[in-house]
């Protein structure tokens, strides 16, 4: 027979597993569904997290699954969600992982599964990602202080990524790609504050295992760089809640309320799924843990329903 859960999790990362944890502990019964294949993967050391500032991400997704897995009540799968269907009382939910499918129905579905990010196709990129190139200023800006830095976009937030950026370091120059994403006014602010603006398309990145040494343009030129920050591409992989009719926003994300309801009753949304642009880890965990909180009361039948039966 199928199993059947109250609450079923879709997502691993610190919002899924912090939401996770939360309602383990309400004792619900919980399932976790997690491929462990988290978009920051490439990232050598996570920062921010309180008390875990310099952990590898996949440690930290260990620890969070460790402590899920300690309650009762407390179900991973290492499988990806392929398909979520609503269903009188809940949802039908079919996985699949490495040519083994699963099934699973539950009450109620929290997606968390995050973004899936593209980066700009520049040659050696991908081999300086997560070491010497990073997309989060906020979570690596201060590992690269004080460094001759690039940053690599072809978006309409690179210049508010400039500035933000030029907290860490006076020595910034903007890549534009190839693009007309910074205007000549856009320019003229930043050169104000000391950062240069490079509008040639980016060939490659310069460097080997001692580290990175520059940016290479089209036409030859090498651009001594210690180090940079890059504009990915970000998307919503979220195929999988199709059939539910859920509404989506112009970036194809799922609306919330302020509660973290979608428009489907009884699926929830929560982290990087519901927001532009990745989120911090912190920030993730907190909202997995506030929409956690609303799923519980949810399932009770909600404080107004509760003070209506006390009186």
């Amino acid at each position: 027979m199928t199993e059947r859960y109250d609450v079923a999790v879709i997502g691993g990362g610190p919002a899924g597993l912090s939401a996770a944890l939360n309602l383990v502990r309400a004792r619900r019964r919980v399932l976790l569904i997690d491929s462990n294949r988290p978009r920051n993967s490439a990232t050598l050391l996570s920062h921010g997290y309180l008390t875990r500032d310099g952990i590898s991400p996949l440690e930290l997704r260990k620890l969070g699954r460790d402590e899920f897995l300690g309650y009762e009540g407390a179900e991973h799968r290492q499988t990806i969600a392929t398909n979520v269907v609503p269903v009188p009382g809940g949802f039908d939910l079919s996985c699949e992982f490495r040519g083994q499918q699963s099934s699973a129905v539950a009450g109620v579905v929290l997606v968390t599964t995050g973004l899936t990010e593209t980066l700009p196709d520049i040659a050696q990129l991908r081999a300086f990602y997560g070491t010497y190139v990073h997309s989060c200023i906020e979570c690596d800006g201060y590992d690269k202080r004080d460094q001759p830095l690039a940053l690599i976009g072809e978006h309409s937030d690179l210049v508010e990524r400039a500035l933000l950026l030029s907290q860490w370091t006076d020595d910034l120059i903007v890549f534009t790609h190839g693009s007309d994403v910074v205007t000549p006014k856009d320019e003229a602010a930043l050169v104000a504050r000391g950062i240069t603006v490079d509008r040639r398309r980016v060939a490659s990145i310069d460097g080997d295992r001692e580290g990175m040494r520059g940016v290479v343009l089209e036409d030859g030129t090498i651009v001594p760089r210690a180090g940079g920050f890059v504009r990915p591409e970000w998307s919503a992989a979220l195929d999988y809640v199709a059939r539910t009719g859920a509404d989506l926003d112009d970036d194809g994300l799922l609306v919330v309320d302020g509660h973290g309801r979608t428009s489907v009753p009884g699926l929830y949304a929560a982290g990087e799924s519901t927001a532009p642009g990745p989120q911090q880890l912190i920030v993730a965990a907190g909202d997995g843990a506030r929409v956690a909180a609303v799923i519980n009361r949810d399932l009770i039948g909600g404080l107004e329903h509760l003070a209506d039966a006390v009186q």
